[in-house]
């Protein structure tokens, strides 16, 4: 079975980083993609960043040059530093991965930017 815990985030000033850890259990792990999504209840989940097997990566719009995704294979974990922190990035934040045509998410974990 497919685990995905998150950790990290927690309450950080505008302007502030932090890093959300996501560590994985039950798939091998180096030839998965992984992703970071968030959600602000009552609108619907975002992608936030995505980084392939081979190390490339993606990110949304509004992200982009403040937030690195980043893998370390042996460690089955994915990492999301996020830099510059605004307040419109307050959400939750979940790790997300797919196999076999099924989505698997961790439980989430909370991040507030307080200005």
């Amino acid at each position: 079975q497919v685990y995905l815990r998150e950790s990290g985030g927690g309450l950080v000033q505008a302007g502030g980083s932090t890093r959300l850890s996501c560590a994985a259990s039950g798939i091998n792990f180096k030839i998965h993609p992984m992703r970071w999504y968030r959600q602000v209840p009552g609108k619907e989940r975002e992608l936030v960043a995505s980084i392939s097997s081979d190390g490339s990566t993606n990110y949304t719009e509004s992200v982009k040059g403040r937030f690195t995704i980043s893998r370390v294979n042996p460690r089955n974990t994915v990492y999301l530093q996020m830099n510059s922190l605004k307040s419109e990035d307050t959400a939750v934040y979940y790790c997300n991965t797919a196999r076999t045509g099924l989505m698997y998410w961790g439980r989430g974990t909370q991040v507030t930017v307080s200005s």
